[in-house]
């Protein structure tokens, strides 16, 4: 990507980056476009826009046709990892999701408020993780819809409340998720693959309601009568207790990193980082950057934890968290 561009024309690409409804995207990037300079060297970039423009408008044109029939299940992956929020009734999904998100789902002591999925934004420090409450998981109907959003999922928070006897909400939960083929994570090497694909997804056990002693105390006695090892988290949504450190659980289990790049001879931009996979190298970013970059990558210098201020590294290079890096053609 050209590196002369003007200020403004920076700007409005990484608002464009950050934005994540579709037409904020279109308005982003026509404000990004109308601010390059038009001269050769920007012509290759001009019009990688102009068909990335045109693609947003399609996608914004078909979900104006949509049905009203369409699945409220099929939720768009957006931010850097998509997390489902399950559970039994009044474990206080919704409460959570509203405590961490700009969504405003339902919430109501009364069972079985929420109806249908509703996803919500939540801020990790400089990137967006996509939380989403689901209705009550419910031996006695079973949403194959909501299985499928299960095992789609990046990670799954698993709530449980610590008041109701939480050892059988986890034990119920987890037998209905086996039942439709979704194993946790963790539990990989007691199961067998008999011919039917097992989905495995890392879950998450929060215990809410650990609003205040007698909350820790019942937290204690749960994690003392687990038959085994289950990574869990007491929180409340009352106090906002251990909120923050759920978010970096979150960002540390959906295992991603942040890179920041930094344009030969200016600042590192450290407002939009690349999200990307634990364990990529330079030629991953060089990927993720542009095509150009994969293809015609000269030198890259690396800022961080991995590497001296400003060295030379070669595509293969690990990256990590936060690193900063300078990639030339």
């Amino acid at each position: 990507m050209p590196t002369n561009l003007p200020p403004e024309a920076t700007e409005a690409e990484r608002r464009y980056r950050e934005a994540t409804a579709i037409a904020d995207k279109i308005a982003c990037l026509q404000e990004f476009l109308s601010l390059i300079p038009k001269h050769k060297g920007t012509d290759k970039l001009r019009g990688d826009l102009r068909k990335r423009l045109s693609k947003l408008q399609a996608e914004a044109q078909s979900s104006k046709g949509r049905s009203r029939t369409e699945s409220a299940y099929r939720i768009d992956r957006e931010g850097a990892g998509q997390v489902v929020v399950i559970g039994a009734p009044n474990v206080g999904k919704s409460a959570l999701v509203g405590a961490l998100t700009s969504a405003s789902p339902e919430v109501s002591e009364a069972p079985y408020t929420t109806w249908e999925p509703m996803p919500g934004m939540m801020p990790v420090e400089d990137i967006q993780v996509q939380l989403i409450d689901t209705p009550p998981l419910n031996p006695d109907y079973v949403e194959n819809e909501l299985m499928d959003l299960i095992r789609r999922a990046d990670l799954v928070l698993l709530m449980v409340d610590l008041q109701a006897e939480p050892l059988t909400q986890l034990e119920e939960a987890v037998a209905l998720l086996e039942e439709h083929r979704i194993v946790p994570a963790h539990r990989r090497d007691q199961h067998e693959e008999t011919g039917r694909r097992l989905f495995y997804v890392p879950i998450l056990v929060l215990a809410t309601k650990c609003d205040d002693a007698d909350g820790q105390e019942l937290y204690e006695i749960f994690c003392a009568l687990l038959e085994e090892e289950w990574p869990t988290l007491p929180i409340s949504t009352k106090t906002g207790y251990n909120l923050e450190r759920l978010k970096k659980e979150v960002f540390d289990r959906l295992g991603i990193i942040r890179i920041y790049s930094k344009p030969p001879g200016k600042p590192p931009d450290l407002t939009a980082p690349y999200v990307m996979k634990t364990g990529s190298t330079i030629e991953d970013l060089a990927g993720k950057v542009h095509k150009d970059f994969l293809a015609n990558l000269k030198s890259a210098r690396v800022w961080g934890s991995g590497a001296f201020d400003g060295q030379m590294v070669g595509r293969d290079h690990v990256l990590r968290d936060g690193d900063v890096v300078e990639l030339r053609m």
